[in-house]
Parts: C-alpha cells; sequence; structure tokens
C-alpha cells in the first residue's frame, strides 16, 4: 500500500509540475504578444495602446499566478510556502491595481472629446 502512495504521489508531482510549466509558459506568451501588439500601437499612435497593454499583462499575471497556486500543492515545508504566500500575494496586488488602471482607461478613452 505505501507503494501505491508514493507512486501517487510521484505522479502528482509531476502532473503539477507540468501543469505550472504550461501555465508560466503562457503566461510569457501572452505576455510576449502584448509587448509586440502595443509596439505596433505605439508605432501607429493609437489611444488604445495603454488599456491595450495593461489588459494583456492582466491576463499574463493570471496565468502565473494560477501557476504559483497550483504550485502549492506540492509544497514540502514552511519556508517554501511562505515565499510562494508572497509571491501569490504580490502578484494579486500587481492584478488588482492593474485592473484598477484599466478601468481608469476606458473611462479616460469614453470621455467626450477624447478620439
Amino acid at each position: 500500500m505505501e507503494q501505491v502512495y508514493l507512486s501517487a504521489e510521484t505522479i502528482l508531482r509531476y502532473v503539477v509540475e507540468f501543469s505550472t510549466l504550461l501555465l508560466e509558459f503562457f503566461g510569457i506568451c501572452i505576455l510576449v504578444f502584448t509587448g509586440v501588439k502595443s509596439f505596433v500601437l505605439w508605432i501607429k499612435k493609437s489611444e488604445a495602446i495603454r488599456l491595450e497593454l495593461a489588459q494583456g499583462i492582466a491576463l499574463a499575471l493570471e496565468f502565473k499566478l494560477g501557476g504559483e497556486v497550483l504550485r502549492t500543492v506540492v509544497v514540502r515545508d514552511w519556508a517554501e510556502l511562505g515565499i510562494l504566500g508572497a509571491i501569490i500575494t504580490l502578484r494579486a496586488i500587481l492584478t488588482f491595481l492593474i485592473h484598477w488602471e484599466i478601468q481608469n482607461e476606458k473611462k479616460e478613452l469614453q470621455e467626450p472629446g477624447k478620439e
């Protein structure tokens, strides 16, 4: 029975590590795509560049945050849990601030007199 438990734990660890890497990779891809798209908008002198960039960064952060939350499944000691907790807290605060910036940017773009 102990062998089954150890095998299941090993499989779970591999699944979580692979899923975490996949989520982190998606976050990086979204961030790079958003950066390139925002650069093109900057060249075109678009008014929506800040909104597009903020939305892309927020989405990328959500994927990265998902990877960190998933990583807590396989934490072994309290020190590692504390570090992960701090990372999750910082990313959540950044996500909140970016969403606040997105709301302000949307309001600014919808004001009369703005084109």
